[in-house]
């Protein structure tokens, strides 16, 4: 079940580190931007004259179809290796912003911001980037590599924030989705580093295993299906955070740039959290590790909606939330490894991905639209407070060890 050390038919220049290198910025450059929308909301809606429904409903397409397209996106990027996958994704992304700039209705704002980023970000994530890590890079390195590759989104996102501010009170929101346009394109030059070796992916014990049997498996095994069902909670808790989090700080009277730090320094904040999530899921089983991180969150929400709003207890909340931001992707991404190997990761993390993007496409749609309803969030607060709870439970029972694979079922 080990995945094997990176082959030396790789080129010499494709040392593990430029490996990890190119594809931490792949994360960095492919999540930055999409962190950064939230801080749209505000000036296209005043633009517009939308409400704040019309905007969350396309973020929320743009979850929905990430998350639909990533177990597909997998397991192209399984079988063919990731070059690809992430040009087409970069294209997509590229043209969605420069699309989204121009919107000048809600449907075509729904397929620019929603269909077409949404399918660009499942070519451009950083699932595609760890999945290529665990088959590029030396066994030891796995789970360095998965945190490493997940705080460099989180970088993105703390890079990205201030930057998309700045730039919005410089050239205008329409300049700033052009530049971001592309920004993404630079994704291309760097995928090159992630190719597969001549002869196809390194691959462990299930390389005979094809896709169909490695959904069955997968889905037929009571320890996945409680790892994707509780990966639920973290698309809704994070998306929700990220689209309504800076709107929520400005009508309780702060400014955008409290809002704009604040969502800074959750990425800030994540990439220690990844570091050492990815760190720790070598020392202590990754199922606690999962179901301390949901419990904590509750914990940071419950304390955030319950003080009053300042500059200090939303940097703090920052902080604290970041810690626990994308620190469920390296135990995640390590227990599908551990139950299943590393043939198929990229696709079976993707549909526990979809599951995360499920959640986030309900955070930001419901936010936006209890928000028009009721004009307040609390709601959505506190089920993502009873989400962070029900996900710490779901996650005990995880049994993490291979899976029972008869020889014959890999002929």
């Amino acid at each position: 079940m080990r995945a094997s050390p990176a082959p030396a038919s790789l080129a010499h220049w494709r040392t593990p580190a430029v490996i990890l290198l190119c594809g931490c910025l792949i994360g960095v450059i492919g999540f930055g931007p999409r962190s950064s929308l939230g801080l749209f909301l505000t000036p296209m809606s005043s633009a517009h004259g939308w409400g704040r429904d019309v905007f969350a409903l396309a973020l929320a397409i743009q979850m929905l179809l990430w998350g639909a397209a990533q177990p597909f996106v997998g397991a192209i990027a399984d079988r063919f290796g990731p070059v690809s996958v992430l040009c087409v994704g970069a294209i997509l992304y590229g043209i969605g912003l420069g699309w989204m700039a121009y919107a000048a209705t809600p449907a075509e704002l729904h397929v620019s911001a929603g269909v077409l980023i949404g399918f660009g970000l499942a070519g451009t994530s950083f699932t595609v980037v760890i999945g290529a890590f665990a088959k590029l890079l030396p066994t030891h390195l796995r789970s360095m590599s998965f945190g490493a590759g997940t705080a460099a989104g989180s970088f993105g996102q703390f890079l990205f924030s201030p930057v998309a501010v700045a730039l919005i009170g410089g050239f205008g929101w329409q300049h700033t989705l052009l530049i971001f346009a592309a920004v993404i394109l630079l994704v291309m030059p760097l995928s090159v580093a992630l190719a597969f070796p001549p002869g196809g992916p390194p691959s462990d014990s299930a390389r005979q295993q094809s896709v169909k049997q490695a959904l069955s498996e997968a889905l037929g095994h009571r320890s996945y299906v409680l790892l994707v069902i509780g990966f639920f909670t973290c698309g809704f808790q994070l998306f929700f955070i990220t689209v309504h989090l800076p709107a929520y700080l400005v009508d309780r009277g702060l400014s955008v740039d409290v809002a704009a730090w604040t969502i800074a320094v959750i990425g800030l904040f994540n990439i220690v959290g990844s570091l050492s999530s990815g760190w720790l899921s070598d020392k202590m089983p990754k199922r606690y590790l999962l179901a301390l991180i949901y419990s904590l969150r509750s914990v940071a929400i419950l304390a955030f909606i319950s003080l009053p709003a300042s500059w200090g207890s939303a940097i703090a909340f920052g902080a604290v939330i970041g810690l626990l931001w994308l620190s469920t992707v390296p135990p995640t991404n390590g227990l599908v490894a551990v139950m299943f190997g590393t043939r198929w990761l990229t696709m079976l993390a993707g549909f526990a991905f979809f599951s995360h993007q499920v959640g986030g496409f309900l955070g930001v749609w419901l936010g936006g639209v209890m928000f028009e309803r009721t004009g307040s969030y609390d709601l959505i607060w506190w089920v993502a407070i009873l989400l962070g709870i029900l996900s710490a439970l779901i996650n005990m029972p995880i049994v993490e060890k291979p899976v029972a694979r008869p020889a014959a079922a890999m002929t």
